[in-house]
């Protein structure tokens, strides 16, 4: 066993503090230390016997420290985790069950060219999916909660036969279909269809506006009243392919790059005049000029609407990550 001697060669300094004893439990001896540092730091806390104490019988425990711990505190840095502890990064939110189907959706119209060469397998596994996300819609009365209509929509496949036609690029040479959309302004009940063109020498659209009426909970009747051919706007440069197929033939187009650079140049001196003019618009009240339309499925980002002849209609809003490839 170490000797006392030894044991004087360490500081010693209160390092917390115990219960009170019972009246039956016997007094403790103390050792008779001889360190000059405890001596002084015993005889301050006696100069305040029950200051700041809320039981005078409460005693301090000593233990032995060697010199270096009487110097500075050492300090950990803030963002220092303590010794021991695993720290947690944040993890992203799981998909739920909805996400998951809603992804797969979109991936399934990949290549489809908004379902005009769709292949019936994928026909059939658009349906299966569009069929379980409606069983999962969130907003069970989408007319009754139109601020969730409200924005542009942007069509991301179709069944309806009637814009096959204008989705086909055999129909009109050279037009390629950039965008077709929906813009719901649920304040003045009002919607426009509109579809952009591009072609080699410009960009143009066509637009359809109309009054919207609620009829059910799911359901609203669509009344058209005017079209409008937008301003076309000239491209700044004209690319031609080498070829085109229209009507089931193949046409060469290289024979044309001459004459179409020839184009262009004339084409760019007179984009101010053309730009200036304003759209065309042209009327289309009449008794044949209305549809409804079934929203059968509707959050924040993604709506399902089903239409006459069983067509289906499935629009993504415009700022949705569903949009990104």
């Amino acid at each position: 066993m170490a000797s006392i001697s030894s044991f004087t060669q360490f500081h010693c300094k209160p390092v917390g503090m115990i219960c009170p004893r019972s009246s039956s439990t016997p007094k403790p001896s103390v050792f008779p230390v001889n360190s000059t540092i405890f001596a002084s730091k015993v005889a301050a806390l006696r100069s305040f016997p029950n200051r700041g104490l809320a039981n005078p019988n409460r005693k301090f425990v000593v233990r032995a420290v060697s010199d270096d711990e009487w110097g500075e505190e050492k300090k950990e840095p803030l963002s220092a985790a303590p010794a021991g502890v695993a720290v947690v990064e944040d993890e992203p939110a799981a998909l739920t069950e909805t996400d998951v189907l809603k992804k797969q959706l979109v991936d399934s119209f990949y290549g489809t060219n908004r379902g005009l060469s769709a292949s019936s397998e994928t026909r059939a596994e658009v349906v299966e999916l569009i069929t379980q996300l409606e069983a999962k819609n969130p907003t069970p009365a989408p007319t009754e909660a139109l601020t969730l209509l409200n924005g542009k929509w942007v069509l991301a496949y179709t069944s309806f036969i009637g814009l096959f036609p204008l989705l086909s690029r055999g129909t009109l040479p050279l037009v390629r279909v950039e965008e077709i959309c929906q813009t719901i302004d649920s304040e003045s009940f009002t919607v426009q269809n509109s579809v952009v063109f591009s072609g080699p020498l410009a960009t143009t659209s066509i637009s359809t506006n109309a009054k919207f009426e609620v009829r059910s909970p799911k359901r609203v009747q669509i009344k058209f009243e005017e079209g409008i051919i937008g301003t076309p706007q000239l491209t700044d440069s004209i690319v031609l392919p080498e070829n085109v197929e229209f009507l089931g033939q193949k046409i060469d187009l290289t024979p044309f790059k001459g004459l179409i650079t020839s184009l262009q140049d004339t084409a760019s001196s007179v984009v101010k005049s053309i730009s200036s003019q304003p759209p065309l618009k042209f009327s289309l009240a009449n008794s044949n000029a209305e549809s409804w339309l079934l929203t059968t499925y509707l959050d924040s980002e993604l709506r399902i609407s089903r239409g006459e002849a069983g067509s289906i209609f499935v629009l993504i809003k415009e700022d949705s990550p569903l949009l990104k490839p």
